[in-house]
């Protein structure tokens, strides 16, 4: 018998989650809490295969729970459940060791995958999330890091976000317009872009200019 353990402070959606979880032959679940810290003490006492915990819970959220449960080596496996489309929690999740995270609004259709994931030892995350880490990991791969750029390539990008011309940017660095037009070519042959809008954004991304 599988237990799962379900950590929720809406007694609504521990009903919810209840009713797929019993509903599947062979599993059970150990219990439900109402916040972070009931959440460990029955993971202490019925030690759960799958533990599906609230991203946003009184006393201590459902990272620091999942943090928790990593420190204490109790084997059980994190099922991080949410509202929030983002995929910095999703990273901060999989830091805190969870290996499963799943939006609510998709529990009722993919509850059961996302448990069965986990009993089998794979991770699972929720589609429109991990289509999002996807594509900012290609973005990521395909502009190379700021760091690559010469001091003098993140002036003048810096300058052109800031919406400097290139004459304008000629007579701030004491170059001449055309040393401005060469490095501001480099910069975007480096960072594949093609038009200054992309380079206004990724100066935005890697915090060069303030929004």
């Amino acid at each position: 018998m599988k237990r799962i353990l379900i950590a929720d402070d809406h007694e609504v959606v521990r009903s919810g989650l209840r009713a797929i979880i019993e509903a599947r032959p062979g599993w059970t679940v150990s219990g439900e809490a109402s916040n972070g810290q009931h959440a460990i003490a029955l993971a202490l006492e019925t030690r759960p295969d799958v533990i599906i915990v609230d991203y946003s819970m009184p006393l201590m959220n459902g990272l620091e729970v999942s943090r928790r449960i990593k420190t204490l080596r109790l084997g059980s496996e994190m099922l991080i459940l949410t509202m929030h489309e983002d995929e910095e929690i999703l990273t901060e999740a999989l830091l805190a060791g969870a290996r499963g995270f799943l939006l609510k609004s998709d529990a009722a259709k993919h509850l059961v995958s996302a448990i069965e994931a986990l009993l089998n030892g794979e991770p699972y995350f929720t589609s429109v999330l991990l289509e999002k880490l996807l594509s900012e990991y290609r973005l990521s791969k395909q502009n190379i890091s700021v760091a690559r750029l010469s001091s003098r390539e993140q002036s003048v990008v810096q300058l052109i976000a800031e919406g400097q011309t290139n004459k304008s940017i000629s007579v701030i660095l004491k170059l001449s317009v055309k040393t401005v037009e060469t490095h501001r070519a480099s910069a975007m042959r480096k960072l594949r872009m093609s038009t200054t809008a992309e380079l206004v954004r990724y100066a935005i991304r890697k915090k060069m200019v303030e929004p």
